[in-house]
């Protein structure tokens, strides 16, 4: 005999029952609030929403384009972070984001010479490419260069491109100069 008449078979087999559903209920709000998260923040979603490349060259605001893949771990890792700098600078700063398995970006990838991903180009007001950082970006680190980059400042966390100059091309006009000093062919007199 059951001492207690409240807790009838019936009884425990309610209450079970309820317990399941609430917990399920529970997992399954867990499971689409996660997800609501996660696809706002997303390299996809981050990508549908960026600059067109064409427009930030063009608008006379600074650039940060990004290179990526969505198969980069360290592209998603950086992902939540990049959502709240692109949000903090979106007002100041164009932000494209060029993915590097679409073979439309093939020319900007070797433009920028991009080895390696994340690669992220700063673009001056101008559209010229002065500086870059490879692979994964503390938010910090993100901030002071986009801080710089809208002051017009150097970058103090890239690494500078610049212009550079045409050496091979002098240094074959030299070989062929007799006159030139740096010829292994001149005679000295």
């Amino acid at each position: 005999m059951n001492p207690n008449p409240s807790e009838s078979p019936t009884n425990n087999r309610f209450r079970n029952i309820l317990l399941a559903l609430v917990a399920i209920a529970l997992g399954i709000s867990l499971f689409f609030s996660s997800q609501t998260q996660t696809s706002a923040n997303s390299l996809e979603t981050q990508a549908q929403q960026s600059t067109a490349l064409e427009v930030a060259l063009s608008n006379g605001k600074p650039t940060l384009t990004e290179f990526y893949a969505d198969w980069c771990n360290t592209c998603q890792a950086m992902a939540e972070d990049l959502a709240a700098v692109k949000q903090k600078y979106q007002d100041s700063v164009n932000f494209v984001m060029l993915n590097v398995d679409n073979t439309k970006w093939l020319p900007e990838i070797l433009r920028y010479q991009v080895d390696g991903i994340p690669h992220f180009v700063f673009i001056n007001q101008t559209g010229e490419a002065i500086a870059e950082a490879i692979g994964e970006q503390p938010r910090p680190i993100l901030e002071a260069n986009l801080d710089a980059l809208i002051a017009q400042n150097a970058l103090p966390y890239a690494n500078s491109t610049g212009q550079v100059s045409q050496v091979e091309r002098s240094i074959s006009a030299a070989k062929n100069s007799k006159d030139d000093p740096r010829s292994h062919s001149a005679q000295v007199q």
